[in-house]
C-alpha cells in the first residue's frame, strides 16, 4: 500500500486532499440515506419511525466498534509517521482480530435481543414494533460487513489514502440506491427490504476493499503481532468507544421520552437528523483529515505543523457550519417535505432543526478538536468532555420538557453541544498554547 506523506507540503493543500474524498464519501452516504428515507417514507410515517427506532441500536453497535477503529487508526498513523513498516502490519493484524471478535458478538446480540431492545422504547404501536423487529434481523449481517468496511476506511485514511474508500463507497451507494426500490416495493419486503439492500451493498463493498488494496487490508500471517498491541489499541479506543456508547444510550433514553409524543415525533427526529447530517458531510471530512494529518505529523514530531492544520480546519468548518445554521433556521421546510407530507411531522422536524441550528458551530469545534486529540493519541480528552456534557441531556430534557414540551428535548440537545464545543476549544488552548506541550513528549 502506497503511503502518502502528510508531513510535507502546504497544510491547506494536504488537508484538502485528505478531506475532499471523505466529504465525497459522506455526500454519497447522505445521498443514499436520502434515497433510502424517500423510499421508506413512501410507506408512511410508521415505516420511518420503525427505521428510526432500529437505527438507534445499530448505532450502538457502531459506537462499540470505535473501540478498534480509533485505536488501530492512531497506531497505524503513528507507525507510518515513524516509517516503521513492521509495526504497521502488526497493528493492522491486531485490529482485524479485535474487529472480528467484536463484530460476531454484536451481531448475535442485536439479532437475538431485538425484541427486548425495541420493547425498551415503549413505542405503543404494534406496526412500528413489528417492522423494527424485522429490520434488525436483516441489519445484523449487514453490520458485520459494515464493521470491516469502517475499519478498512480508517486504516486507509491513516495511509493518507481516502480516494479508494471514496470510490468503493460510490459503488456501494449506487448499489443501495438500485436495490432499495427493488426489495422494498417490487419484492414487497417493505421496511425489511431497506435492510436487505444495505446488507448486500456492504458485502459488495467488503469484497471491493479486499480486492483493491494490494493486500494491505488482509491479515498478514507472516507477521506476528504482540498482545500488548491489542491492549494499546483497546486502551486508545476505549475512551472514544465509551463516549459514543454513552451518546447512543442517551439517544435511546431520549427516544423513549420522545415516544410519549407519538410516532410522528420519532419520525420527525429521524428526518431532522438526516437533514442535519448535511453539516457533517464537510465537518466529518475535516475530522478525518485532522486525525490522519495530526497522527503522521505527531509521529514525525512536527508539532507546529499540527497547530497550523487545526487552525485551518477550524476556520473552514466554522464558515460552513454557520451557513448550514442559516439554512436550518429559515429554509428547512422544503428539505423536510422530501421525506414526508404529514403536517404534524413537518412542524416537529422544523422545530428540531431550528433549535439545533444554534449549536452547529459549537458541534463543529467539538468534532475538529476530537480529530486533533485523536491524532496526538489522547482521545480520552474529548471522551471525557462528551461523557460529562452529553449525560446532561437527560436531566435537562426532563426539566425543559415541562415548560417547552417536545421542543425542550431539542433544546437539551443543543445546549449540550454548545457546552461540549466550548470546553473542547478551551482544552485545546490549554493543551497546545498555554502549557506548550508541543515541545515535550505527550
Amino acid at each position: 500500500m502506497k503511503k502518502i506523506d502528510l508531513t510535507e507540503g502546504s497544510v491547506i493543500k494536504v488537508l484538502t486532499a485528505l478531506s475532499v474524498p471523505i466529504m465525497g464519501s459522506s455526500l454519497l452516504q447522505f445521498t443514499y440515506n436520502l434515497v433510502d428515507m424517500l423510499w421508506v417514507g413512501g410507506l408512511g410515517t410508521n415505516a420511518v419511525a420503525s427505521v428510526g427506532s432500529s437505527s438507534l441500536f445499530i448505532g450502538l453497535g457502531n459506537s462499540l466498534l470505535s473501540l478498534v477503529v480509533i485505536g488501530t487508526g492512531i497506531k497505524v498513523a503513528h507507525s507510518i509517521g515513524r516509517k516503521d513498516d513492521l509495526k504497521i502490519s502488526e497493528y493492522i493484524n491486531a485490529g482485524l482480530l479485535i474487529n472480528t471478535i467484536i463484530g460476531l458478538m454484536l451481531v448475535l446480540f442485536i439479532m437475538l435481543g431485538r425484541k427486548s431492545l425495541i420493547g425498551f422504547l415503549n413505542l405503543n404501536n404494534l406496526t412500528v414494533q413489528q417492522d423494527a423487529y424485522l429490520y434488525l434481523v436483516f441489519s445484523g449481517p449487514a453490520m458485520f460487513f459494515s464493521f470491516y468496511n469502517m475499519l478498512y476506511t480508517r486504516i486507509l485514511g491513516s495511509f493518507g489514502n481516502n480516494k479508494l474508500p471514496f470510490k468503493i463507497n460510490t459503488v456501494g451507494t449506487l448499489a443501495n440506491i438500485i436495490l432499495d426500490p427493488l426489495f422494498i416495493y417490487i419484492f414487497k419486503f417493505g421496511v425489511s427490504g431497506a435492510a436487505i439492500a444495505t446488507m448486500l451493498a456492504n458485502i459488495l463493498m467488503f469484497i471491493l476493499y479486499l480486492t483493491n488494496s494490494s493486500g494491505a487490508l488482509k491479515y498478514n500471517f507472516k507477521v506476528k503481532f504482540h498482545y500488548y498491541q491489542i491492549k494499546e489499541i483497546i486502551v486508545l479506543g476505549f475512551p472514544m468507544a465509551a463516549q459514543r456508547i454513552l451518546f447512543t444510550l442517551i439517544n435511546i433514553s431520549l427516544a423513549r421520552i420522545i415516544a410519549v409524543f407519538g410516532s410522528n415525533a420519532i419520525a420527525a427526529q429521524k428526518i431532522g437528523l438526516q437533514i442535519e447530517s448535511i453539516t457533517y458531510m464537510v465537518i466529518g471530512g475535516l475530522h478525518g483529515a485532522i486525525a490522519a494529518f495530526t497522527g503522521q505529523n505527531f509521529g514525525a514530531k512536527k508539532y507546529d505543523r499540527i497547530k497550523k492544520g487545526y487552525t485551518s480546519a477550524l476556520k473552514i468548518g466554522t464558515v460552513y457550519s454557520l451557513l448550514m445554521a442559516i439554512v436550518f433556521m429559515f429554509f428547512s421546510t422544503p428539505f423536510i417535505k422530501l421525506f414526508v407530507q404529514d403536517k404534524e411531522t413537518i412542524l416537529i422536524a422544523k422545530a428540531y432543526l431550528q433549535v439545533v441550528a444554534f449549536s452547529q458551530i459549537f458541534s463543529t469545534v467539538e468534532i475538529i478538536s476530537n480529530g486533533f486529540f485523536t491524532g496526538i493519541g489522547k482521545p480520552k480528552i474529548s471522551s471525557i468532555i462528551s461523557v460529562i456534557f452529553t449525560s446532561l441531556r437527560i436531566p435537562m430534557a426532563l426539566i425543559l420538557i415541562k415548560p417547552f414540551g417536545l421542543t425542550g428535548i431539542w433544546m437539551s440537545i443543543a445546549l449540550s453541544s454548545v457546552l461540549k464545543g466550548s470546553v473542547a476549544f478551551i482544552l485545546y488552548e490549554i493543551e497546545v498554547k498555554y502549557k506548550q506541550t508541543m515541545k515535550i513528549p505527550y
